[in-house]
Parts: structure tokens; sequence; C-alpha cells
């Protein structure tokens, strides 16, 4: 699967997602101010259980009940809910597969205001969704059994999560702005190991389908985010358009499949370096010594024979991960330090 020609990001810097604050208009405004390029919408994972990555992208999708933060399905019914689901998404019915403002208030109110503002002052907008390998993973029948083993099942939630990620597409596309939307994949973390017992084909195939329904029905730009150690050409074979990594932490472990991530950045794909650290922010990093370990990062891409140019024009600055787990003063130094970051990057010569 190719990649689409992409534009020049050259540093440009966004957001993961979730945060530790409260308070949503408050904090979608201090978004649009230090990301005016590529502003993102806010989970606000402290706020209510609705908006934790699983439970938050469920609505409207098949047999499924919340139970405290978690989701679980019965194991009855399932034939007349399905045929329900595929009535709807063969249909394209996608405002039926809404997320509505309880679950995602940061997506309603940052909406809100880019519409209110010059087009000129954000290029893009990024949007984000559970990705399915994660989805089917978390999401459990009674007997703790996941969607893993029930496959018609799984498959109408992969669905289900791609028409979901079309509705957001046009969402954000009507405040004018270009939109890239990321499916979030933390369970891939460690995959291959017997902690992942999910088979490549599967992994590539479900990724596939849902970056592809999103390609044959939108320009968005795709991505795909994992914050740990997975194997990248696995990631490289879903075709997305970009890969979101946590690059303070792992940056050498991405750097083991050297010809998977060349044929990526060569044929249009974009990286989003996760720089500024959030899982042990300790408040003493520093603009310098984190540009340093990206010029380290980067020296190697073009040691594997990639033009410095190219691979600046494809890179996007972003948090290591998402900072709901975070305390605010903390969350806040991310946010500051990431656009002193890409202006640092964007004024040196790579």
């Amino acid at each position: 699967m190719e990649q689409r020609a992409n534009p020049d990001f050259r540093f440009l810097a966004t957001g993961i997602g979730s945060v530790p604050f409260l308070d949503i208009g408050g904090t979608c405004r201090l978004i649009l101010e230090k990301f005016p390029e590529i502003p993102y919408w806010p989970q606000f994972v402290r706020r209510t259980h609705l908006e934790d990555m699983i439970v938050q992208f469920s609505e409207g999708l098949p047999l499924l009940a919340v139970e405290g933060r978690s989701l679980v399905f019965p194991q009855h019914g399932m034939e007349k809910e399905l045929v329900s689901f595929y009535e709807r998404y063969l249909a394209d019915d996608f405002e039926s597969f809404a997320v509505s403002r309880d679950y995602a208030p940061g997506l309603y109110e940052l909406t809100h205001l880019l519409r209110r503002r010059s087009a000129r002052e954000a290029l893009y907008i990024k949007g984000h969704t559970v990705g399915p390998i994660t989805f089917a993973a978390a999401v459990k029948d009674r007997e703790g059994r996941t969607l893993f083993y029930y496959p018609d099942l799984a498959d109408a939630c992969t669905k289900g999560i791609a028409i979901k990620a079309l509705w957001q597409v046009k969402k954000l596309s009507a405040t004018g702005r270009k939109v890239i939307v990321f499916l979030d994949e933390p369970f891939l973390t460690g995959f291959g190991s017997a902690f992942t017992p999910v088979r490549r084909e599967d992994v590539v195939q479900m990724l596939g389908e849902v970056i592809d329904y999103l390609r044959q029905r939108s320009d968005a730009l795709v991505g795909i985010h994992c914050c740990g150690n997975t194997e990248w050409p696995v990631i490289v074979e879903a075709g997305p358009d970009v890969i979101s990594f946590d690059a303070f932490s792992h940056m050498e472990h991405f750097l083991l499949f050297p010809e998977a991530i060349s044929r990526f950045i060569r044929r249009g794909g974009i990286v989003a370096w996760g720089m500024v650290p959030t899982f042990g922010y300790t408040g003493t990093e520093t603009v310098e010594g984190i540009y340093g370990m990206l010029r380290d990062g980067f020296s190697r891409l073009v040691r594997f024979g990639l033009d410095p140019e190219e691979i600046a024009r494809k890179s996007i600055l972003t948090p290591a991960c998402g900072m709901g787990t975070m305390e605010p003063a903390g969350a806040t130094g991310v946010l500051e330090m990431l656009p002193l970051l890409s202006r640092k990057c964007r004024e040196n010569r790579w």
C-alpha cells in the first residue's frame, strides 16, 4: 500500500491526545496558542471514564456495553445486532457513528474555536481514534475472552472504527484544514512476544482496512501511533502515511529497521518524532538536550542513505505519548517545550 504525496512539514509540532486538565475551553485555547499550524483535539481522561480511549470510540458499535471503565459484550443476540450494524455501515450512514459531545467535548470545542479563526492560522488539524488491534484486545466478554475470539464481531468493530474515523475526518475538515488522523495502537508495544499473541497478517489486515477505507473516502493523512517497542516493518507494511513513536525512549529500537524505515520515507511516509518525554518527565529536560538526541537519530537516517532535506520535510514533532497520566504542571511544561524545539529545528540546517 503506497502513501500519498505529502506536504512539507519540516518539524511542525502537534500533540497526541490525552491531557490531565479539566478546563475544556482553556485547554483548547492553549493548544491553539502552542500548536497554531497543527492543533489537535484533547481527550480529558480525568474528567470522565467516557473519554478513556476504548470507551470513547464505542458509540454505535454492535453489542458493546460500558461497565465501569471497560467495555464488555454479551454472548447472545449477536446476529440481530450485526445485521443492524451492517445496514448502517453499508449505507454509509456515518452520522449514526458520531462521537457525541459527552464522549469528546475537546473535539467539539476545538472545532468551534477554529471556525472562528483565519484559515491561515492553522494549516492542518489532527484527530485520533483507538486503533482496531488495541480495541479488539481490550474489549472482552464476561469470561474474559477478547474480540479476537469472535472473528465476526472483531471484523464488525474494525469496520466500525473505520466509519467512525471517517465521521471524525468530516467533522475536522469542516474547519477548512487538511486532516491528519492517528490510529492509537499501544497494544502493539512488544508485538511479536508471548504477551501479544496476534498474528502479523491480522495486524496488517486490520490496520490496512481502516487506512484504505479512509483513503478511499477522504484526503486525510492517516498515521499509526505506538509509544513503545514494536516490529516497525509490520507497521510499514500496513501502509500508513505517518508513523508516530516515542523517540525519546525508543529511538534505538526504531532505528534497528533501516530497510523498512528507509522504504517508508522514500515512498512518502512521514515520521512523527515523539521527542519530549511524558512518562518519566522530570522538568529538567532542555530544548538543547532533546535537540541533540533528535540530531543523533536524524544522522542515523542519513547514514541509511536518505536525503537530509527529504527527512526534514517529512518530520513532525510530538510528545512521546499522551499526557493523561502526567501532573498538570508537567503536561504544561511539555506543551511549552514542543514549540521551542520546533522553532530550533526549523531555524537550523539539517
